[in-house]
């Protein structure tokens, strides 16, 4: 029995307690706490049902508790139910109940954990976005990690998910690059507030490459060739280091389009004339304010030109025209200010702020040696995700960005994650994968199979440990989908290696030398095809690869 499933139980037990004393059923909460004790002595679960109850039914919550006790004992499911306390209730499962979580992880498979509580939401999720002006850099090589991992997570729940990349194309920064390119392809120096490193003068060359009379044109045909053709160049790389990461964007969006197409004219205008902009001081304003912006925002700016906003209100009406019900952005530790401004567009198009959501992701930093590693010798002043992968390998940079909330600023220890070690999260839990598969190897080798196994067998403590561990898998992910914190299935996943390398210590799986399998055998042997298939799922939502040998 899954957490979720005693959950169930316990509302259904409290609904019948309370009928059958006259109470009203409408105290009880809507959702049921279930958690395991710390101190395994106390059960197998704890719940605070009764003393979140007890008060509005107008009785005692430890006479509220001892009613449920009684009641629970009489459920096959409950071998005891203890009241602690001034009303909680410890409760130990019966073997078969313990049996069903192992029973439903075999039975779902590669879906187990999965539910269809998202079924019917279309989300947007835009992440990484960083400018086509230089290699991808730490911050955005975490939200790659990070935001493939949510948009897993939320489709394992139902979602459809979009992952879209935007693409600043537009603005005073691709007229920079441009210039850096166009002055590196003549052997210029770098101009003032251009762009710097090794790879401006790679770029500059392969766009010489694409157009061989590029430098003879006139300038402005110039740096428009420059400029439309170093773009290109550079999300094409983009677009290589990002799917070599793992991370696939399903639409690639530009500004320049929202600008050229007349979209972004359009969406203002739909705006003035619905009255969701008003005008002073010669420009077009955005009442962002009115959903805690420190500011109005500047839509058209006195002398008629667009501001940046004007660009992120046409994006979220195209995502909303494409069917988006919510819009996700992960934006970089400098973008506090657009959360409001963004909820504010929402608004404006008649929106409930809520659908738009936007996460601030902080800084990461690496160390090796006890020493900051602070510069690329590619992009010059940057790490970049290729310098990442190069040092650790596409895995361990993955799990490491995605085992930390994005609201810490995170520091990589090039050498612990790069080790062989328990101390290694990332080795930790891709071993006990290996061993299980190892054992499963072994397993066959010794003709003992997990078919038709008897899990009521299953009565050791580091068993109960592990099964219980297993059943926490649905409830992980459904928090990390809610709160969009896929640091949850990795933390889980670290959880559950120690479980199992603690169960293996103490419990032996596979018979010895002339000893025949026994129905333990292949209980246990089934608990551990269990325990591998949920690493392996959680892996393959953080996009990390369960591997069967190391």
């Amino acid at each position: 029995m899954t957490p979720a499933a005693l959950a169930d139980l316990l509302h259904a037990v409290a609904v019948d307690v309370l009928t059958e004393r006259g109470l009203d059923t409408a105290v009880l909460p809507e959702t049921v706490t279930v958690e395991r004790p710390r101190n395994p002595e106390h059960g197998d679960y704890a719940t605070n049902l009764a003393l979140r109850s007890a008060k509005k039914a107008g009785v005692a919550p430890a006479e509220f508790a001892g009613w449920l006790a009684t009641k629970l004992e009489g459920s096959d499911a409950i071998a005891t139910a203890e009241v602690a306390g001034p009303g909680f209730l410890n409760l130990r499962l019966a073997a078969d109940a313990q049996a069903g979580i192992v029973d439903a992880v075999l039975t779902a498979g590669e879906h187990y954990g999965h539910t269809d509580d998202l079924t019917g939401q279309a989300i947007n999720l835009e992440f990484v976005s960083a400018n086509p002006t230089g290699p991808i850099h730490l911050g955005g090589t975490r939200w790659a990690a990070v935001g493939d991992a949510l948009g897993r997570v939320l489709a394992s729940q139902g979602a459809a998910v979009t992952r879209e990349y935007y693409v600043n194309d537009a603005g005073a920064q691709i007229d920079r690059f441009a210039e850096s390119l166009i002055a590196a392809a003549e052997g210029r120096p770098v101009p003032e507030n251009g762009y710097g490193g090794a790879y401006v003068a790679e770029v500059a060359q392969k766009v010489v490459e694409a157009d061989e009379d590029v430098l003879a044109q006139p300038e402005p045909e110039k740096l428009a060739a420059f400029k439309r053709l170093g773009v290109e160049v550079m999300l094409d790389e983009m677009r290589a280091s990002l799917e070599s990461f793992g991370t696939h964007f399903d639409v690639w969006s530009s500004e320049l389009a929202l600008h050229s197409s007349g979209a972004v004219e359009r969406s203002v205008q739909q705006l003035k004339d619905d009255g969701a902009l008003y005008f002073a001081d010669g420009a077009w304003w955005l009442r962002s304010t009115e959903h805690g912006d420190d500011k109005d925002r500047v839509v058209i700016k006195s002398d008629g030109t667009p501001a940046y906003i004007a660009g992120d209100i046409a994006y979220y009406r195209d995502k909303r025209a494409r069917g988006a019900d919510l819009a996700i952005y992960m934006l970089g530790a400098d973008h506090h200010g657009y959360i409001h401004r963004l909820k504010a567009v929402a608004a404006a198009f008649g929106d409930d702020p809520a659908r738009v959501e936007v996460l601030i992701g902080q800084l990461v930093n690496l160390v090796r040696d006890g020493q900051p590693v602070k510069m690329s010798k590619r992009a010059g002043t940057i790490i970049t995700l290729e310098d990442l992968v190069d040092a650790v390998g596409v895995d361990a940079a993955r799990y490491t960005l995605a085992r930390s909330s994005v609201d810490q600023v995170l520091e990589i220890d090039l050498d612990l994650i790069s080790s062989r070690t328990n101390e290694n999260p990332v080795f930790y839990v891709q071993y006990a994968h290996a061993r299980l598969a190892s054992l499963a190897r072994h397993a066959a080798d010794l003709g003992v199979t997990a078919d038709d196994p008897d899990l009521a067998l299953l009565t050791h403590p580091r068993e109960g440990d592990l099964i219980r561990t297993l059943g926490e898998f649905p409830r992980v992910l459904a928090s990390a989908a809610s709160l969009r914190e896929p640091h949850r299935v990795a933390r889980y996943l670290e959880e559950l290696a120690g479980a199992y390398h603690r169960f293996y210590d103490t419990c032996r799986v596979l018979p010895q030398g002339d000893e025949e399998p026994t129905g333990l055998h292949t209980a246990r042997l089934a608990l551990c095809s269990a325990a591998r298939q949920v690493l392996a799922n959680g892996l393959g939502l953080l996009g990390v690869s369960a591997p069967e040998r190391m």
